[in-house]
C-alpha cells in the first residue's frame, strides 16, 4: 500500500482540491462512494485498474492523505 501526506491538518478545500487532482490526472479513475464519519471526517473512495484509492480528509488522525495499492506518482510531476 503507497501512502501520500497531502495536509497535517483536515481541510474541506484541500480535501475537494485532492479529489479534483485524481480526478484530472488519473485516466479512468472512477469515483465511488464518499464516506462520511461523525466527527467530519470523510473519505473519497475511487477504483483504478481494479485497484482501490482512498483520499481521507481525517479529523481523527488530524491530516489528509492519499492510501493506494498502486503507485500514483507516475501521474504527478514532481
Amino acid at each position: 500500500m503507497f501512502e501520500y501526506n497531502i495536509c497535517n491538518e483536515p481541510d474541506a478545500d484541500i480535501f475537494e482540491r485532492q479529489c479534483h487532482a485524481l480526478e484530472k490526472n488519473i485516466p479512468d479513475i472512477i469515483k465511488m462512494e464518499l464516506l462520511q464519519d461523525v466527527d467530519g471526517s470523510m473519505t473519497q473512495l475511487y477504483e483504478h485498474d481494479k485497484k482501490s484509492v482512498q483520499v481521507h480528509n481525517s479529523h481523527y488522525f488530524g491530516a489528509i492523505f492519499v492510501k493506494s495499492e498502486e503507485d500514483l506518482t507516475k501521474y504527478f510531476t514532481v
